[in-house]
């Protein structure tokens, strides 16, 4: 290994493969992988957007940024540096980022523990326990949105808890309103337990928790994911926002999105991605107006963060084949 200036194929298979256990939007895992002798490239999958959902590919960019931010950590882990390029070409704007390498003199305990983190992540739809997220733990999920140049804004206040609440069930209200939603809803969600993509029926509750500020998944009751008894939710509600609102903030989004939920399942915390707070402009015009401490920002997506409510885990949904999602630069150049 002395003297190398890339990862081994093996080395980047292993990285790329954690990378896929990032969150998106459904499940939908928009991204492709190429790989190069000395590089890998990140390119969007705007063929697996959700149009009436996502009509201008905000999530899906969000989603990807997720990924990234998975390989950075993934790669560290292994003992490599990644010198990140955000949309490096203006004439591909499905190429969202190059990755190229130097080796690390050590490698950080922590950074360790988010790999480990990223292999057994998952969103959590359940009602979360009452006990409260310390104050040092508060701070380290803020500061690793920080890290990725974004702003976790916890609505701690009755007001901000409150105004959040209206603006996602004025969202889910939008948007059930909608047959394209709606069949776009059905169509990825309630899967067998097998699907490669998609949100399968184990992983949805049987019924919504009491209080809870969440999305409507499973309107026709198709979910299987039994809920133990329930107070009200016990979730500390966060919004992330990014200074800018184009595709590269969309981007650095999705990276402090992984960082945070990284950072949080590391500690034992249950989280929960809302994205509906993006999706609906009226919405997320008034996440910003009065949830914001400083009424400035784009918001770019809600999260649910607790303690889980039974020691039993939730399964990790399935996802796709890296011969789907990897391609080497002959392969590109082949077609």
């Amino acid at each position: 290994m002395a003297g190398r200036s890339s990862p081994d194929e093996r080395t980047r298979y292993s990285a790329l493969m954690l990378a896929c256990r990032a969150p998106s939007l459904h499940n939908t895992q928009p991204w492709r992988w190429r790989v190069e002798t000395r590089s890998v490239h990140l390119f969007a999958e705007r063929s697996r957007r959700l149009p009436a959902i996502d009509p201008h590919g905000r999530q899906l960019i969000v989603s990807c940024g997720a990924a990234l931010h998975h390989a950075r950590v993934a790669f560290a882990s292994l003992g490599w540096r990644t010198d990140v390029t955000r949309l490096p070409n203006p004439a591909l704007p499905d190429h969202l980022a190059a990755l190229e390498f130097g080796r690390l003199a050590e490698i950080s305990p922590e950074t360790v523990r988010l790999a480990l983190a990223a292999a057994h992540r998952h969103t959590d739809r359940r009602h979360f326990l009452p006990a409260p997220i310390s104050a040092e733990l508060r701070d380290r999920l803020v500061a690793a949105a920080g890290e990725e140049d974004a702003s976790l804004t916890l609505a701690d206040d009755d007001e901000q808890r409150r105004e959040l609440a209206v603006a996602i069930r004025h969202a889910d209200s939008v948007q059930h309103a909608d047959p394209a939603y709606a069949a776009e809803l059905a169509e990825w969600t309630g899967r067998s337990e097998l699907a490669e993509e998609g949100i399968p029926a184990r992983n949805l509750p049987r019924q919504g928790g009491r209080g809870m500020i969440r999305r409507d998944f499973d309107p026709e009751g198709r979910g299987t994911l039994e809920v133990p008894p329930a107070l009200d939710d016990g979730a500390m509600i966060a919004v992330l926002s990014t200074g800018g609102d184009d595709e590269r903030a969309w981007l650095r989004a999705g990276e402090a999105l992984s960082a945070v939920l990284l950072t949080a399942t590391e500690a034992g915390l249950a989280t929960c991605p809302l994205s509906q707070i993006a999706e609906v402009g009226e919405s997320r015009d008034a996440v910003r107006r009065y949830v914001l401490t400083d009424g400035s920002g784009y918001p770019q997506i809600a999260l649910r963060l607790g303690w889980p409510p039974s020691a039993e885990d939730i399964p990790n949904t399935y996802r796709r084949a890296l011969d789907d999602v990897i391609e080497t630069g002959a392969q590109a150049g082949g077609r």
